[in-house]
């Protein structure tokens, strides 16, 4: 015992010193003579751990307990083991046993303090880490610690101090440094949380959990190479990095890897099979490839783990939109859904008083992540080009935190220009509120960078939602949606929670004045040719089916169909075989991908005849049809998304290219792909259709924006006075 005595105290000094060969190589020595030596034991489950050998380590740490059961040092660091296993029902119980055995063990304490917030369990989190810090007052890991799970419960405040006092105490404490850079992304502090995350990485270069926040980062402000760079480096690090395989996801699922991105998914949920976010990727995975359905059902699944997951919500609300059985009554309690889960919650804000003068110049503010080359901001711009700023004052809050060329087109547009990307919510309702807003309008409705969060607070007296995804929102503080009678029809617009408001059209577009008028191509090619140039993620099977019983009756005809993601092989031969299996030939099918906008609208030259994607149905993709002299067939459908192809096409004079139902559409179709002189009369005629049309003429459609504003302003002044608020 005296030899092995000496020998343990070689193999822990060995072992302090990082020296783990020798360390090892020393405790199998003592095994060898003493089997049921407990310190050697102990000590080889750690050199284990260190070499990421955790089946290993399990197994000597639970020996070793079984060889001291009151040891709290071995009970902890098989709760470290179980930990990085993912067992976390185990860890807990090996935790609180070390508590038991040593309650003043402020290493237990905050170990545990780390389960219970894999466990969700934040407040009890917390708990831990302050009965950690109170036993060790300068316990840098423990405040750290407790900044995560404060971060976690969203006490950004509170975390950011936590995250200070870490440093205070250990200013090279590389995590503390990376949380505060995690806490600097959530508040969309974006140049901050780059600085942080760089020192951390100084002091920490191969940290998986570090690169990963790192490609999170790069990822908000669509850097995809980088990013993607980042998550390969975490998971060359650290193979099941749930962030970092979800990271990988989300970037192969924009930029048309949907095979890669299934991979990532695949791993995360084999790591996890009850990961919401896996789920939620899942779902996307499918929707990329048009399989709504089962998109739906994994986003449900997700729900189901967690009700309040905004993100999943607001993709459910997104899809449910390309749901052809899901009609108004289902998109909306979708939409009322997010606001009972998230938006109720929200504080809101207070309002000063303010001159009631209902015929004022009117302070409008935008609030909008489509400030850039985005299809909203082709609604977007003629209507701020056209604002009559003697009576409007325009404040844009552009909310994407990169600007490109289009954003410099719109910032000569406003009066005020404020860069929103790196305003939290709660900042960003403070600038409204202080640039005393008297109509805010929301353009990205529960599309991808929307600020909901905001009008939840409700910053401004009114509230608006249009020109992006005016579908509705759900939110109890959205006070009106502009729209038109055909997108949300007098029968629908009991179940929205704002009031509706008309325009000539649900949306306009800066005139496209830069494409040449083209001959109709059947003249030359003697055969009808079809368009699809829409998200490929729109094209139902129900609208496959029904294209391919139009080709099927109009002999000889083709279909050119073209998206970006088309560069991708896998979707492009999964939507070419959807054709071929109701008896299309793939060579009367062409793909394109992506492509400038210019080259994109000078393709129209080679389409007769546009069909309209549905139960989703094109927006800008319509108008530019309609402008290149390409007429559009559209169907009327359940919801309101399923109704903008027929309420654009009717806008601009065409109703009989609009159909109530399948067999309509498909006769539309088939009998004006009969009538080439009809059709060649109408492309030359289309562009002066839509300049004299109130929907087309960009000026007038603006005055009508205009006279909703100044009526929605005096509605509120006379209900404010009837109150008696006096400024």
């Amino acid at each position: 015992m005296k030899q092995a005595d000496a020998v343990i105290s070689a193999a822990a000094s060995a072992y302090g010193q990082g020296r783990y060969a020798e360390t090892e190589a020393l405790c199998r020595e003592i095994l060898k003579a003493l089997p049921d030596h407990f310190d050697a034991t102990h000590l080889l489950g750690l050199c284990a751990h260190d070499g990421r050998r955790l089946a290993e380590a399990q197994e000597l740490l639970e020996r070793a307990i079984g060889l001291d059961p009151r040891s709290h040092e071995a009970h902890s660091n098989l709760a470290t083991v179980y930990f990085d296993l993912k067992k976390f029902e185990d860890a807990r119980r090996c935790q609180e046993r070390a508590i038991a055995l040593k309650p003043n063990f402020p290493l237990a304490l905050t170990n545990l303090g780390n389960t219970l917030l894999h466990m969700k369990l934040a407040e009890q989190a917390i708990e831990l880490h302050d009965r950690a810090i109170k036993l060790k007052p300068d316990y840098a890991d423990a405040f750290c610690n407790r900044g995560m799970a404060e971060l976690m419960m969203g006490q950004f405040d509170r975390a950011r101090e936590s995250f200070d006092r870490a440093l205070l105490f250990q200013p090279r404490h590389a995590e503390a440094i990376a949380g505060k850079g995690m806490l600097s992304v959530e508040l969309r502090h974006f140049d901050e949380a780059e600085a942080a995350l760089a020192a951390g990485l100084a002091i920490k270069p191969n940290s998986a959990r570090m690169l990963a926040q790192r490609g999170r980062l790069n990822f908000d402000l669509s850097r995809l190479p980088q990013a993607a760079a980042d998550f390969d480096a975490a998971l060359a690090q650290s193979p099941t990095l749930e962030l970092a395989l979800r990271g990988k996801a989300q970037v192969n699922i924009l930029l048309g890897n949907t095979a890669k991105a299934i991979s990532a998914v695949k791993t995360l949920l084999e790591e996890n099979p009850r990961s919401e976010i896996g789920m939620a990727l899942l779902a996307s995975c499918h929707a990329s490839q048009g399989d709504i359905a089962t998109a739906l059902e994994h986003l449900d699944k997700a729900l189901e783990l967690r009700p309040d997951y905004a993100d999943a919500i607001e993709r459910k609300i997104f899809l449910l939109d390309y749901l052809s059985e899901a009609g108004f009554a289902v998109q909306q309690a979708a939409r009322k859904s997010w606001w009972d889960a998230v938006g109720a919650n929200l504080p809101r804000r207070t309002l000063a008083p303010r001159e009631l003068d209902p015929d004022r110049r009117i302070v409008v503010g935008y609030v909008a992540s489509e400030f850039r080359n985005h299809s909203a901001a082709l609604t977007l711009l003629p209507v701020l080009r056209h604002h009559d700023h003697a009576r409007f004052e325009i404040i844009c809050y552009s909310c994407f935190p990169l600007p490109d060329e289009m954003t410099e087109r719109f910032k000569p547009l406003a009066d005020v220009w404020v860069d929103a990307g790196q305003l939290s919510d709660d900042e960003l309702a403070d600038r409204i509120q202080a640039d005393k807003v008297d109509v805010l309008i929301d353009v990205s409705g529960h599309t991808t960078g929307n600020r909901l969060h905001v009008f939840a607070r409700k910053p401004a007296p009114v509230q608006v939602t249009g020109f992006g995804h005016a579908t509705g929102t759900g939110l109890q503080t959205m006070d009106y949606v502009l729209a038109d009678p055909v997108f949300i029809p007098q029968s629908a617009r009991h179940l929205l929670a704002e009031k509706v408001h008309d325009l000539p059209c649900l949306i306009t577009i800066e005139p496209v004045l830069d494409v040449p008028m083209s001959e109709l191509p059947m003249l030359r090619n003697g055969h009808v040719t079809f368009g699809v140039f829409n998200r490929i993620y729109k094209i139902s099977d129900e609208a496959i089916l029904v294209w391919s019983k139009v080709m099927r009756e109009v002999p000889g005809s083709k279909i050119i169909i073209k998206h970006g993601l088309l560069d991708d092989p896998l979707l492009r031969d999964s939507l070419v075989a959807r054709f071929v299996a109701h008896g299309i030939a793939a060579e009367n099918i062409t793909c394109m991908g992506s492509t400038s906008r210019h080259e994109h609208l000078l393709a129209f030259a080679k389409v007769d005849i546009s069909l309209d994607t549905f139960p989703q149905n094109g927006g800008i993709s319509t108008w530019e049809s309609l402008y290149a002299g390409v007429p559009v067939v559209a169907k009327l459908g359940n919801g309101a998304s399923s109704r903008a192809g027929g309420s654009i096409v009717a806008a601009v004079g065409l109703e009989d290219w609009v159909a109530e139902d399948d067999e309509g559409y498909a006769a539309i179709a088939c009998k004006y792909a009969a009538q080439s002189a009809h059709l060649a009369k109408l492309r030359a005629e289309l562009p002066a259709r839509i300049a004299a049309s109130p929907a087309g003429n960009v000026e007038i459609y603006t005055r009508k924006v205009e006279a909703g504003y100044r009526q929605f302003w005096r509605d509120y002044c006379a209900a404010a006075a009837e109150r008696g608020e006096v400024a």
